[in-house]
């Protein structure tokens, strides 16, 4: 009897223990199969990465050549439309700037009126820093030719001003550039207009 009993504990214990086993593989394989899940999920994830990046790379790159492209097409452009031979231009700048607060210039060849321009205060800023704008470009036919260039503002006191400066050039072979120069007369407390050839 007690080896009846024995034997039954014996193969309840074998049963029990074949299921425990049975029950420790079948979490086993699934963790192993969630391991594997995930190990490929995360190596499609960075493989996509690395896709969306070379991606990436290749837009950054042909913006660069899109602007490259743009920027020899406008230096192309430019040369075409005003070549060396004929090419004159008309730059602005301010020298301090106390006694006169740019408002607009306007700009005539030879009685014809060819820029007017009208100024913000951040570009009256930026050309009271140094900077220096290119207000127009042309063609003209060699020999003499007369510009005109009226200024207007606000004056000492911040009273309406209005200027013009008048010069005959002579345009010879080869590009012109004029430079028309704000600058304060401190002796006189008023703004002086100076129309200057570049060398």
């Amino acid at each position: 009897m007690a080896r009846r009993i024995f034997f039954s504990l014996g193969v309840c214990f074998l049963f029990a223990f074949s299921a425990v086993i049975s029950a420790q593989e079948a979490l086993s394989a699934e963790t192993d199969s969630t391991l594997a899940a995930t190990l490929k999920s995360e190596a499609a994830e960075a493989e996509l990465r690395h896709r969306f990046r070379a991606i990436d790379e290749n837009v950054q790159d042909l913006k660069k050549e899109v602007l490259d492209l743009n920027r020899d097409l406008f230096l192309l452009e430019e040369d075409l439309l005003f070549p060396a031979n004929s090419q004159v231009a008309f730059f602005i700048s301010m020298d301090i700037g106390e006694y006169f607060e740019l408002d607009s210039v306007n700009i005539k060849i030879d009685g014809k009126e060819v820029a007017n321009y009208l100024y913000t205060e951040r570009e009256v800023g930026a050309l009271m820093r140094g900077g220096v704008q290119r207000v127009h470009m042309a063609n003209l036919k060699t020999g003499d030719h007369e510009l005109t260039a009226v200024f207007t503002g606000k004056g000492p006191h911040t009273r309406d001003y209005r200027r013009g400066a008048t010069m005959i050039f002579n345009k010879g072979i080869g590009a012109k550039y004029l430079e028309l120069e704000i600058t304060d007369r401190v002796r006189k407390q008023q703004p002086e207009f100076v129309i200057k050839e570049w060398e």
